[in-house]
């Protein structure tokens, strides 16, 4: 049973106070780091011509799709180059694409993902309802229809900024160990572990581990 999937007044206390969690800590955050933004996309523009801001569709809880926000971190012309490097890809399995020396991506945007900085607009998709702070990171339409029934457990929960994998070696894990992650997640919701997570991302995004 997962916490979407009905059934139980402790699965709805869990969702009740999940979602209270999330506007209650992203409506501040967004205030405070409103100020942050204009700095950054100085930043973002001075290194490379484009947007500032990047949006793509991603497939959310029971597979409906939200449009999910980042900061620009890619050359504009990313998408149209990424068949050209299918062939380099290093996360066994082939559904996730990821390589280390990505040429897609811009040298401020190495920055900003090495920081989880480009992830931040992504704090209105929570309090829009969108995602959750803890959940499964949201996937694009193209890799959740190559996904087997046991990887679709995966869109049973809203999905997050952190979760498991993400303190757990983030890309450095392989695609199978991520799934496994998300699924038991998804399977035996806690607040303690929601709470735990957010703790230990600090940590992990301050040391940057198995980010690129």
């Amino acid at each position: 049973r997962t916490t979407d999937g009905g059934g139980g007044a402790s699965d709805l206390l869990y969702r009740f106070l999940k979602r209270s969690a999330d506007i209650a800590l992203t409506a501040p955050a967004l205030m405070v780091l409103m100020p942050l933004l204009p700095v950054v996309a100085v930043m973002i523009r001075a290194d490379s011509p484009g947007p500032v801001l990047f949006s793509q569709p991603r497939v959310g809880a029971g597979g409906r799709l939200f449009r999910c926000w980042k900061l620009r971190t890619m050359y504009v012309d990313a998408e149209a180059r990424k068949q050209e490097l299918e062939q380099q890809n290093e996360m066994a399995g082939g559904v996730i694409f990821k390589i280390r020396q990505d040429p897609r991506i811009t040298r401020v945007g190495r920055f900003l993902r090495k920081a989880s900085v480009d992830e931040l607009p992504q704090l209105w998709n929570v309090f829009a309802g969108d995602m959750s702070l803890v959940g499964p990171r949201p996937a694009i339409p193209s890799e959740v229809a190559r996904y087997s029934p046991y990887e679709r457990c995966r869109l049973s929960v809203k999905p997050g900024i952190t979760c498991l994998w993400q303190i757990s070696g983030r890309s450095d894990l392989p695609f199978d160990k991520q799934v496994q992650l998300d699924v038991l997640y998804a399977r035996k919701p806690s607040l303690l572990r929601d709470i735990r997570i957010l703790a230990l991302t600090v940590p992990a995004v301050l040391l940057a581990r198995g980010a690129y």
